[in-house]
């Protein structure tokens, strides 16, 4: 089968791809003006799930809230903010004095956890209208319980929330913090985390790559084949290593310390950043972000990334560590990356407790969705 796919061009027209799925099918279908949108695409707001008691964060409930409400803050000064929780009422009550609540909407849902991110819908752009891609979550390999967060997207349509045309993809495991478009048809990802068992086991890379071609309307997949961070449970999830900051540049966190773990995996994953090729067959524009220095908690390395940060209207949050130097460091590179934006840091230190941060907790919408 083959499909004809609609792309978006650098000078906005569209450009047709013809995909060949090597059976014995001849068929086009004609998509135009459908694309999946860099994270840089005008927004209409951000969703979070707000951590509660019956998460894992109960025994620092009180930490991790105080980031989330810094988070908020921010967001809502710019755009507008969904907030999905057990008990609304209760956020409301913690964020109502400091937060632009003109800004804010609730949506009382069960969750099982706070990682928008990867529960959170992946939107295509189809004409002017956005398409909301529901994907199945599985606790990032079966790893942990996602059975309330796996419903979040298709509750929250039911509700008039999340306006656009829902797509059902449950018969395909993808989680948000796994791939990175540039909106032009480009998609960066890790094969660690696409290609493990516990996720799509039942296909290879050839056919997870052709699936994600046809159905998020790409000309061509990057695999990352190198990199990763300690203590990172998804499976080097390419938000933590390597992200878009405009269709030719690239930030990547990049290891200086030959002593550190991670120095091989990450020069491997910059040598083969140098080899990649956008679709006019340029080099891309690489910036090295600095790796954090280590956190520890009982002598378990904690994914420290600097790459985890939030690109919205008009602004890029990022995470910092409480490390003076590499904090600045990583905030004058996301300037070079994005000169047009304030570059913003929330100290994100209770977030990699639970092995994440800043980025994972976030899921943007483009316009027309919130």
């Amino acid at each position: 089968m083959g499909i004809l796919v609609g792309l978006p061009s650098s000078g906005g027209s569209g450009t047709d791809l013809q995909l060949n799925f090597g059976l014995n099918i001849s068929e086009q279908i004609e998509m135009r003006e459908s694309y999946f949108p860099a994270e840089w695409h005008p927004q209409s707001g951000i969703q979070l799930a707000w951590p509660h008691a019956e998460t894992d964060w109960a025994h620092m409930l009180n930490e991790v809230q105080r980031c989330f409400i810094n988070i908020a803050i921010e967001i809502a000064k710019r755009e507008k903010l969904l907030i999905i929780a057990p008990e609304p009422e209760e956020v409301e009550k913690q964020i109502s004095s400091v937060v632009n609540m003109d800004n804010v909407s609730f949506f009382q849902c069960e969750t099982n956890d706070t990682w928008a991110r990867d529960h959170g819908a992946i939107t295509l752009i189809d004409g002017n209208s956005p398409a909301l891609l529901d994907f199945k979550f599985n606790g990032w390999g079966l790893k942990f319980a996602s059975d309330q967060d796996n419903l979040i997207t298709r509750r929250a349509v039911r509700a008039g929330l999340l306006k656009g045309r829902y797509e059902n993809r449950l018969n395909f495991v993808l989680e948000g913090g796994s791939i990175e478009s540039d909106g032009m048809g480009t998609l960066l990802t890790t094969s660690e985390c696409l290609l493990s068992p516990n996720r799509n086991g039942q296909f290879n890379r050839v056919e997870v790559e052709e699936y994600l071609k046809s159905v998020l309307h790409l000309q061509q997949v990057l695999w990352l084949d190198y990199g990763y961070l300690a203590g990172d449970d998804t499976d080097s999830h390419i938000d933590t290593l390597a992200r878009f900051c405009s269709p030719r540049t690239i930030a990547y966190v990049k290891c200086t310390d030959t002593n550190d773990i991670h120095y091989e995996a990450l020069k491997k994953m910059e040598d083969q950043l140098k080899t990649f090729r956008t679709l006019s067959k340029e080099p891309y524009q690489l910036l090295a972000l600095p790796m954090a220095d280590k956190i520890e908690i009982d002598g378990e390395r904690l994914p420290a990334s600097y790459a985890n940060f939030l690109i919205m209207n008009g602004a890029v949050l990022y995470p910092t560590y409480g490390q003076q130097d590499n904090d600045l460091k990583a905030k004058d590179v996301l300037q070079q990356a994005f000169p047009k934006h304030e570059i913003v840091g929330i100290n994100c230190c209770a977030l990699i407790k639970q092995y994440g941060s800043l980025h994972c907790v976030a899921m943007q919408y483009p316009m027309g969705v919130l």
